[in-house]
């Protein structure tokens, strides 16, 4: 008679990487499928710490998505991508290399703005997964800036203030990086993805009040006028971006990040952009919920329909 042992999996363990936001996970490999206990202890831990760090995972294309389904429904790879793999839809490829065709300028023109990901949908997505396969010796970092110690960080008079307010959400926010001729610039043009979401949200699981804004995407304050609204979105911009709510990350082959799609913001890096490196890495969404505000008050579609995963 065969005896077989029962595997052992190796317990989880989170390490804490920075005041406010950010842990290190280790004590697993996502080549093979998180089971029911693991699966609950990243999601609360996410919660948690709003990012989480893997190091070391070889993983392909079909185990990043299999293991995006412990967050639930993954969407397709972005709502203007058409160069996803044919026979994986959901990848978005990041990819230094294509900056000029994408975007209309070349990688040493290329500035990025802190941004939570596609915020001009209705539905932003809940969670984004983000693995690295091709990663430069030096430079190329990601920061990731937590939005629920943000609002923490205001003065309650302006709390009182935000709770109440709305903003405009669109592709490129009040300052667009892309090129109107540019492709992407194009798709934006031809099928416009606008929402208005509140100032504050209130975060779905944790309950804590969010500051949903950030420059990437955030483009006026309902209600205001336009001098208005630029001076209190640059206030707000200023305490989403201070130092002492982020974290940032070196890339290495086979990281993975993982973050709270709706507790987050994050910047990549510009520092690259005068080498001559590579770095790619491949992302998949999430499906996410409609944003309430304080108020019990839902987003509402300017232009667009939801983002819907499977």
């Amino acid at each position: 008679m065969t005896i077989t042992q029962p595997v052992t999996r190796t317990t989880l363990e989170f390490r804490p990487v920075a005041g406010h936001i950010g842990a290190e996970v280790s004590g697993v490999d996502l080549r093979r499928p998180l089971d029911d206990d693991q699966s609950a202890a990243v999601i609360d831990a996410l919660h948690r710490h709003k990012v989480l760090f893997f190091r070391d995972q070889q993983i392909g294309h079909a185990e990043q998505i299999a293991f995006a389904r412990t967050f639930g429904p993954v969407t397709a790879s972005h709502p203007y991508d058409d160069d996803a793999p044919t026979e994986f839809p959901e990848i978005l490829a990041i990819d230094n290399r294509d900056y000029e065709r994408k975007f209309g300028v070349k990688a040493a023109g290329y500035t990025n703005e802190w941004h939570t990901d596609v915020t001009a949908l209705v539905n932003p997505p809940a969670v984004s997964i983000l693995r690295s396969a091709i990663a430069p010796a030096r430079g190329g970092d990601t920061s990731w800036t937590n939005l629920a110690a943000a609002y923490d960080g205001l003065p309650e008079s302006i709390k009182e203030l935000v709770d109440g307010l709305r903003a405009e959400h669109r592709f490129g926010g009040r300052h667009p990086i892309f090129k109107a001729e540019s492709s992407y610039g194009k798709k934006v043009s031809k099928a416009p993805l606008i929402s208005e979401h509140p100032v504050v949200r209130v975060h779905p699981v944790s309950g804590e009040r969010i500051l949903f804004v950030q420059p990437g995407f955030t483009s006026r304050i309902v209600g205001y006028s336009r001098r208005q609204s630029d001076a209190l979105l640059d206030l707000l911009f200023e305490e989403v971006s201070r130092p002492a709510y982020t974290v940032r990350f070196r890339w290495s082959t086979g990281s993975i990040a993982v973050w709270d799609n709706r507790a987050t913001a994050h910047l990549a890096p510009g520092d690259i952009n005068h080498l001559d490196v590579t770095r790619v890495l491949y992302r998949t969404t999430i499906e996410g919920d409609i944003p309430v505000g304080v108020d019990g008050t839902p987003s509402t579609s300017i232009s667009g329909e939801q983002f819907i995963g499977s």
